[in-house]
C-alpha cells in the first residue's frame, strides 16, 4: 500500500514539474550589436548627461549676456499707514490725522557706453557655449571608445573560449580512442592516464576562459549602466583584418585629428574666449554713460475729502477795523471785507484723481567715471590676462598630448599588424605540425609528450592569433577615430 502511494506521489510530482516546465516562459538572452551598445550607453551614461547640462548652463549664460543690452525696467508700490504728527506725502505739510498713503513707482535704465564691456562679454559667453558643446562631443567620444574597447574584449574572450572548447573536445576524443587501445592492450596504461590529465587541464582552461568572458561582459554591462544580473550576449561582427590597412602616416593622422577632434576645438574656443574676457575686463576702466528715467505718483487719505471747485468770489463786509482816516467830522473807522470763494464741491479726491494729478516724471543721463576703487578693475584685468595665458598653455598641452597619443597609437597599430601577420604564419605551421604529430601518435610512432606539446603549441598559437587580431582591430579603429571616421565595424 505504501509503495503504491509513493508511486502515486512521484507521478503527481513528475506531472506537475512537466506542466510547470511547459508553462514557464523560457528566459531569452538579448544579443547586443555594437551600435546598440553605443546608442544605449549614450542615452543612459550619467557623465554624458552631466556634460549636456553644462552645455545648457553655458547657453543660459550666453542668453543672459545678450540680455544685458536691453534696458532694465522695475516697478514698485509702497503702501503706508501713519498716525500722530507726520508729513502728508502729497502736500508735504505737517498733519496730526491718521493717513493712509500709496506711492507707485516705475524706473528704467539703459547703458549707452561702458567701454564695450557688454559686447565683449557677449562674444566671450558665445565662445564658452561653443566650447561646452565640444566638451559634450568629447564626452560622447570617450564613452564610445570605452564601449568599443570593452565590446572587443568580449568578442576576443568568446573566441578564446571557443578555442579552449575545441582543444577540450580534441583531447576528449583522443582520450576515448586511447582508452579503447589500452583496453585492447595495444597501448600502455600510462598513455590513458596522461590523456585523462590533459582533459582535466583543458577543462580548467575552459573554466578560466568562461570566467574571463563573464568578467568582460560584466565590465560592458557596467559601462552601459546595466545591472550585473542582466542576461546579455554580444554579436560577433564579421571582421576582415586584411582590409584594415594603415594608409596615412602619423603626421597626416595628427593633422586630420587637429581638424576633427572636439577637445582641440574646445581648447581653441577657450583661447578665443579668454581674449574677449580681457577686453571685457578693460572696459571697466572706461567711463560709463547710462540713460535713466522714472515715473511716480502719490495718494494720501488726508486729501481724500470733498474739494471746492471755485466759480467766483463773494465779497462780504465784516466788523473788523483795518484803519482810520481823518474827515471833516474827525477820525473815521475803516472796516474790512471777507472774500469767500464761491463754487461747487466734489464728492471726494480719491485714488484715481490724486494719482493722476500727482504724476512726476524724470529723465536723465548719468556719467560714472572710475577713479579709485581699490584697484579692483585693474586686478580683474591682470587676472583675465593670466587666464588667457593659461588657456594658451592648455591649448598647447592638448595638441601635444594629441600628437603623443596619435604617434603611440600609430606605432601600436604597426606593431599589432606585424604581430598578427607573424601569428597567422605561426598558426599555419602549428596546425601542420599538430596534424603530423597526431598521425604519428595514432599509429604509435610518437609518444604522449610529443602529442601534448604539439596540441598545447597549437592552442597557444591560436590564442596569440586571436589576441593579435583584436588588438590590431582596436588600434586601427583608434586611428580611424583620430581621422574623424565613424566608429563602427
Amino acid at each position: 500500500m505504501k509503495t503504491k502511494l509513493l508511486l502515486a506521489v512521484c507521478a503527481v510530482i513528475a506531472f506537475t514539474g512537466s506542466v510547470f516546465a511547459q508553462t514557464t516562459p523560457e528566459r531569452t538572452t538579448k544579443v547586443w550589436t555594437l551600435k546598440e551598445c553605443i546608442d544605449y550607453a549614450l542615452a543612459n551614461n550619467l557623465s554624458v548627461q552631466r556634460s549636456r547640462y553644462d552645455v545648457e548652463t553655458a547657453e543660459v549664460n550666453k542668453t543672459q549676456a545678450k540680455a544685458a543690452m536691453l534696458p532694465s525696467l522695475n516697478a514698485s508700490v509702497s503702501n503706508g499707514y501713519n498716525w500722530g504728527r507726520s508729513i502728508n506725502p502729497v502736500t508735504n505739510t505737517f498733519t496730526t490725522q491718521e493717513i493712509r498713503s500709496l506711492s507707485p513707482n516705475a524706473n528704467s535704465q539703459v547703458t549707452l557706453f561702458n567701454g564695450l564691456r557688454i559686447q565683449n562679454s557677449i562674444k566671450q559667453s558665445n565662445k564658452d557655449f561653443q566650447a561646452a558643446e565640444q566638451d559634450y562631443e568629447k564626452a560622447k567620444n570617450d564613452l564610445m571608445l570605452n564601449v568599443i574597447n570593452l565590446y572587443v574584449n568580449v568578442v576576443f574572450n568568446k573566441e578564446l573560449l571557443e578555442n579552449a572548447r575545441f582543444q577540450l573536445s580534441s583531447s576528449q576524443q583522443q582520450y576515448e580512442r586511447t582508452k579503447k587501445q589500452v583496453e585492447a592492450g595495444s597501448l600502455p596504461k600510462s598513455n590513458e592516464l596522461n590523456l585523462d590529465a590533459q582533459v582535466a587541464t583543458n577543462e580548467v582552461s575552459v573554466v578560466n576562459n568562461e570566467n574571463a568572458l563573464n568578467l568582460s561582459l560584466l565590465q560592458l554591462k557596467q559601462a552601459l549602466q546595466l545591472p550585473g544580473s542582466t542576461e546579455m550576449d554580444v554579436e560577433v561582427p564579421q571582421l576582415e583584418v586584411e582590409d584594415l590597412v594603415i594608409e596615412n602616416s602619423s603626421q597626416q593622422i595628427f593633422d586630420l585629428a587637429r581638424q576633427s577632434l572636439p577637445e582641440v576645438k574646445a581648447a581653441q574656443l577657450r583661447v578665443n574666449s579668454s581674449y574677449y574676457a580681457v577686453k571685457a575686463a578693460r572696459g571697466n576702466l572706461y567711463p560709463r554713460l547710462s540713460l535713466n528715467g522714472s515715473i511716480n505718483s502719490n495718494y494720501s487719505s488726508a486729501n481724500d475729502r470733498a474739494v471746492l471747485i471755485p466759480t467766483g468770489v463773494e465779497v462780504v463786509p465784516n466788523n473788523t477795523p483795518v484803519g482810520y482816516f481823518s474827515g471833516a467830522s474827525g477820525n473815521v473807522v475803516v472796516y474790512g471785507y471777507d472774500y469767500n470763494p464761491v463754487g461747487t464741491y466734489t464728492n471726494g479726491y480719491g485714488y484715481r484723481d490724486q494719482l493722476q494729478d500727482n504724476i512726476f516724471r524724470q529723465l536723465g543721463l548719468t556719467l560714472s567715471v572710475p577713479i579709485l576703487n581699490g584697484f579692483q578693475s585693474r586686478s580683474n584685468v591682470q587676472r583675465s590676462v593670466i587666464n588667457r595665458n593659461v588657456a594658451e598653455i592648455n591649448q598647447k598641452l592638448v595638441n601635444q598630448t594629441l600628437r603623443q597619443n596619435v604617434e603611440t597609437a600609430y606605432n601600436d597599430a604597426l606593431a599589432a599588424s606585424k604581430t598578427y601577420n607573424a601569428s597567422t604564419r605561426q598558426v599555419q605551421a602549428r596546425e601542420e605540425a599538430f596534424r603530423m604529430t597526431k598521425q604519428r601518435f595514432d599509429i604509435g610512432a610518437a609518444n604522449y609528450v610529443e602529442y601534448q606539446v604539439a596540441e598545447n603549441d597549437l592552442f597557444q598559437a591560436k590564442s596569440d592569433l586571436a589576441r593579435a587580431k583584436y588588438n590590431f582591430i582596436f588600434k586601427k579603429k583608434l586611428l580611424d577615430f583620430y581621422q574623424g571616421k565613424p566608429l563602427d565595424f
